[in-house]
């Protein structure tokens, strides 16, 4: 696996205010470098007090450095176009690049994407945030939190046990293995990095697992709303699994309320 990983820290509200961008550089699955520049933002030297609270970038820390449309043009342009780009959140970072282009009209570059904080949640499900410090934590990965350097770095390293984890030795395996789709970026236009989409067709049981003994066994099941502890594919296989059958539909007035762990 090759690939970037990216993060942005921004001086106000407004996605059009990166003060900072961070990128990790990925080869043959090995991190060889991590990269970060300040970036004085469109906004200098308003900051909001906030922002400054998350990241501890203030005006003066970027009153000599240069705006993002130069630093694009020398630095960025150059290790992002044709690449495959990671980020934790990515709807935050690649908002905030597509954004930034805009108000600079620069047209954008084209490349791949993906989102670590979607496919974690295929990789490790059942944690209660899939925010970038508790998957760190979780995964004994050191986290230096919100300053893009660190956060592209931990990106980095946790897409890289995501992917030892899941089996996943290229890009092509997103789509079946970590069941997300890739996002592009194009001159013109983009198309999102999201969940892909899995229809009960897709879901068989496994016959050696099935168990007469469920009440779930033979049954038509039913999942509606938000599960507690794993994403609803995971919990049709497990019906399907067990012997049950996976319906969109409610077809009789039995219902029944629990969690998907105690199947």
């Amino acid at each position: 696996m090759d690939f970037v990983t990216l993060d942005f820290e921004t001086a106000t509200i407004d996605r059009d205010s990166p003060c900072e961008i961070g990128l990790t550089f990925v080869k043959d699955s090995k991190v060889v470098d991590t990269k970060s520049w300040l970036i004085k933002p469109m906004q200098f030297p308003h900051f909001d007090p906030f922002n400054i609270y998350i990241h501890g970038i203030r005006p003066e820390d970027v009153a000599d450095k240069p705006e993002f449309n130069q630093l694009w043009i020398t630095e960025l342009k150059p290790l992002l176009e044709n690449q495959f780009i990671i980020a934790h959140n990515a709807g935050f970072d690649f908002s905030v690049l597509r954004r930034t282009l805009d108000t600079y009209r620069i047209p954008y570059p084209t490349l791949q994407y993906s989102c670590s904080y979607i496919f974690a949640k295929k990789v490790w499900g059942g944690l209660i945030s899939y925010d970038l410090k508790p998957l760190c934590k979780v995964n004994d990965i050191p986290l230096k939190h919100h300053r893009a350097g660190a956060d592209s770095l931990a990106c980095a390293e946790l897409s890289l046990k995501a992917f030892r984890v899941a089996s996943v030795n290229s890009i092509d395996d997103f789509s079946e293995k970590l069941r997300t789709t890739i996002g592009k970026l194009y001159e013109g236009g983009y198309r999102a990095s999201e969940t892909k989409r899995i229809y009960l067709s897709e879901i068989v049981g496994d016959p050696l697992k099935h168990n007469t003994e469920s009440i779930f066994y033979g049954k038509s099941v039913v999942f509606t709303g938000t599960l507690s502890t794993m994403i609803r594919a995971e919990a049709q296989q497990i019906i399907a699994n067990i012997g049950g059958i996976n319906s969109n539909t409610v077809s009789g007035y039995k219902f029944f309320s629990c969690r998907p762990t105690r199947f």
